[in-house]
C-alpha cells in the first residue's frame, strides 16, 4: 500500500530542507539542552542530544559543509530546582534549545509561550519519528498539536520480595502466576494489605514496613485512584470522582490502621527508604520501572529476580489492574533564531533513533519510544526492559495534559495526605477536596 505525504508532512520536510542549507552558514552553533529529574542513570537524556549532533556534524561534511555544534548539557536532579531555574533562564532570554521534562508541563508551558510545537520542525511522517507508539506521542500532544518527542517511556509497578511471599505461603508457581493473577483482577489491594499483615505477623518485616509506599507526592498516586475505578479526565474536563476517591483515600487510611504502612511515613528521607527496600526490610512498595537501575547499580541488590517480583497495580474496588506512564519528552524552547531551533530540532530526532533511545532505556532500566526499540538486540536481550515492557507497558494510563490538572493534583495530594496522617477522616477530606476543587476550578472540573 501506498501512503501519500499530507501536505503538512512536505511542507515540515521543505522546511528541514531548506534549513540544512543554511548550515554553510551556521559554522558554530551552540545548542543547550537541560533535563529535569536526571541522575547518573539517566545520562542519555542529554548524552543522546551530544551524540546526535556528532552524527549531523558528520552528515554536513560529507555535504561539504562547515558545521560544529557545541550541546551544553545540564542535569537536575530535582524537579522543582529544574523548573525555577528554566523559568528564570526564559525570563532573562537564557533558556536552553532543548528540555527534558514531563509531559504534564506541556499544557501550562504552551500557554506561557515558553515552548513551540515541535511538529512545526520535525516530520512525524518519516522515520524514526513515525514509528513511536501512538499512545505516547498523544500524551505529547496539547490543544491538537504535537510539542514534544517522547524521550522515555516507562510504568509504575507493585513490588513483591518473594523469600517473604514464600514465607507466607506461596509456592515458586504461585509467585510465576502473580503478574497474570493481578492482571485478571484476581489478586486485589485487599489481598496486598492481607499478605502485607502477614508479613509482619510473621515477624519478616518490622510494623509499618510490610506495604511500603512512595514518600512523597508524585504521579503514583493517580494510579491507586485508576486502581479503585477513578477517571481523571473525560472529554477534555478534570474528573473529581468522589466515590472512586474515597476508596482510594480509604485504602491507605485502612493500611495505617493495620499497621502495614506508618502514620508518619510520607517525607521519611528518601536515600533511607531506597536503602530498606533494597535490603528486605520491606515487604510490598509500589516505584517505577526505572527502580531496578538504583537498586542493582547503586544500592546493591545483585540478584533483582531473585528477590524481587513486580505486577501491574492490583485492581481495587471498582476499578482494574493498571500502571501509570509518564514519559518524559524532548521540548523546543520559544525565543530562539529559527535555525538554531531547526537544528535542535533535527538532533532530537536522530536522538530518537532506537539504537541511541535503546543506551537510554537499558542504563536508566526505563521502557523503549518505539516497537522498532524492541527489536534491537541490546534492548531485546535485556531481562528487565523486555519483561517490563511486556508485562506494563500495554495496561499503561497517564495524567493528562490539562493546564488546570496541577491545581487538581495539589489539592488531591494534600487531602490525601490529611486522610493518610489522620489529621482529617477520609470523609472530611474528600468534603474539603470537592470544596477546594468547586472553588478554584468551577466548571472545568465535574464532580460525581
Amino acid at each position: 500500500m501506498t501512503i501519500l505525504p499530507t501536505l503538512k508532512s512536505l511542507t515540515v520536510a521543505a522546511a528541514i530542507l531548506a534549513s540544512t542549507s543554511a548550515f554553510a552558514l551556521a559554522k558554530d552553533v551552540h545548542i543547550g539542552v537541560w533535563a529535569g529529574g536526571t541522575g547518573p542513570n539517566d545520562v542519555y537524556r542529554l548524552d543522546a542530544i551530544e551524540i546526535a549532533a556528532q552524527q549531523l556534524q558528520r552528515q554536513a561534511s560529507l555535504k561539504g559543509e562547515d558545521l560544529k555544534i557545541t550541546v551544553e548539557k545540564k542535569a537536575y536532579s530535582g524537579w522543582d530546582d529544574f523548573k525555577q531555574a528554566l523559568t528564570l533562564a526564559a525570563e532573562a532570554k537564557t533558556a536552553p534549545n532543548i528540555v527534558v521534562s514531563g509531559h504534564e508541563d506541556i499544557a501550562p508551558w504552551s500557554q506561557a509561550g515558553l515552548i513551540v510545537p515541535v511538529e512545526d520542525y520535525v516530520d512525524l511522517d518519516a522515520w524514526p519519528l513515525n514509528g513511536i507508539y501512538e499512545n505516547l506521542l498523544k500524551i505529547a500532544s496539547y490543544n491538537g498539536a504535537v510539542y514534544g518527542v517522547p524521550q522515555d517511556a516507562e510504568s509504575r509497578p507493585m513490588f513483591f520480595w518473594k523469600p517473604y511471599m514464600k514465607a507466607i505461603g506461596y509456592s515458586d508457581a504461585d509467585l510465576d502466576a502473580l503478574p497474570q493473577s493481578v492482571q485478571d483482577g484476581k489478586y486485589t489491594m485487599k489481598n496486598l494489605l492481607e499478605d502485607a499483615k502477614k508479613m509482619q505477623d510473621k515477624g519478616l518485616v518490622q510494623p509499618g514496613y510490610g506495604f511500603y509506599p512512595r514518600t512523597s507526592n508524585g504521579p503514583d498516586y493517580w494510579q491507586f485512584y485508576t486502581s479503585f475505578g477513578g477517571t481523571m479526565e473525560e472529554n477534555g474536563k478534570l474528573v473529581f470522582d468522589k466515590a472512586a476517591m474515597t476508596r482510594t483515600y480509604q485504602f491507605f487510611a485502612d493500611a495505617v490502621k493495620a499497621g502495614v504502612t506508618k502514620k508518619n511515613h510520607i517525607g521519611m528521607p528518601g536515600d533511607q527508604w531506597w536503602k530498606e527496600v533494597a535490603t528486605g526490610k520491606a515487604g510490598i512498595w509500589d516505584g517505577g520501572t526505572w527502580h531496578y537501575a538504583r537498586l542493582v547499580n547503586q544500592e546493591g541488590l545483585k540478584d533483582f529476580f531473585g528477590n524481587v517480583i513486580f505486577t501491574l497495580i492490583p485492581a481495587g474496588e471498582g476499578g482494574k489492574a493498571n500502571t501509570l506512564t509518564h514519559p518524559l519528552v524532548y521540548l523546543l524552547t520559544a525565543g530562539h533564531d529559527k535555525e538554531d531551533t531547526d537544528i535542535a530540532a533535527q538532533l532530537i530526532t536522530i536522538a530518537s533513533e532506537p539504537r541511541i533511545n535503546a543506551l537510554h532505556a537499558v542504563k536508566s532500566a526505563h521502557l523503549g519510544i518505539s516497537e522498532a526499540e524492541s527489536e534491537v538486540d541490546f534492548y531485546s536481550a535485556d531481562r528487565w526492559t523486555r519483561e517490563a515492557t511486556e508485562r506494563l507497558l500495554p495496561h499503561a494510563n497517564a495524567m493528562p495534559n490539562n493546564s488546570d490538572f496541577g491545581k487538581y493534583w495539589n489539592i488531591m495530594w494534600k487531602n490525601l495526605e490529611a486522610s493518610w496522617t489522620g489529621a482529617k477522616t477520609v470523609d472530611a477530606a474528600i468534603g474539603d477536596a470537592e470544596s477546594e476543587l468547586k472553588s478554584t476550578l468551577g466548571d472545568k472540573i465535574v464532580i460525581r
